[in-house]
């Protein structure tokens, strides 16, 4: 066996266990509710130690988060898989479609999952700090597109309202109970802003 792929299977072993350790996570913080679960209790009901736990989560607020883990660079990989003489806006729009079609594979999940996030205060904060983050991967995509090194103030902007629609979108998804069109819903917060 190569270094390689021995390395591959760790890392395939380890991506399970994490995905398990999460989903252990989430289902004690549906049925007790966020705050009132330690990482204590949550590496027992994983059946692994504290330190285990901790080893794959740092947090148990990113026993949650991490399934938003690397959507940053999907959206700014498909940002910049747009095609050139496609505008910006249409562009950000449509690169989006990596974020939500989690919500399409697994509808149920997904809104469990964003009605946890939005409902809890800390998993909120949290999710929205990180979702900050994404702003300058998107900006300097959106940069690369136009041939340039840096964002312009106005790539900065859009980027930002971007994420704003999404949120915007993503809450009256959730307010609908899952019932209402999250592509729809997406599709009518950029053409909002578009009209304006």
């Amino acid at each position: 066996m190569t270094g390689a792929a021995r390395t591959n299977t760790r890392d395939i072993a380890r991506a399970a266990v994490r995905a398990e350790l999460a989903q252990v996570a989430f289902e004690l913080f549906r049925r007790e509710g966020f705050d009132k679960v330690t990482l204590d209790d949550l590496a027992a009901a994983a059946g692994v130690s504290r330190s285990t736990f901790l080893r794959y989560f740092g947090t148990k607020e990113d026993a949650v988060l991490g399934a938003f883990d690397g959507h940053d660079r999907r959206v700014a990989d498909a940002l910049r898989a747009r095609p050139a003489g496609e505008d910006e806006w249409t562009a950000l729009r449509r690169a989006l479609d990596t974020v939500i079609e989690r919500y399409h594979v697994d509808p149920a999940g997904s809104l469990e999952t964003t009605r946890l996030v939005r409902d809890t205060p800390a998993l909120c904060a949290r999710h929205l700090e990180k979702q900050y983050s994404w702003r300058p991967a998107l900006s300097e995509a959106l940069a690369g597109r136009a041939g340039a090194e840096r964002p312009t103030l106005a790539q900065s902007v859009r980027a930002a309202a971007a994420l704003d629609c999404l949120n915007v979108a993503l809450d009256h998804w959730l307010a609908s109970d899952g019932h209402q069109d999250l592509v729809a819903l997406l599709d009518e917060a950029f053409a909002s802003l578009a009209a304006g």
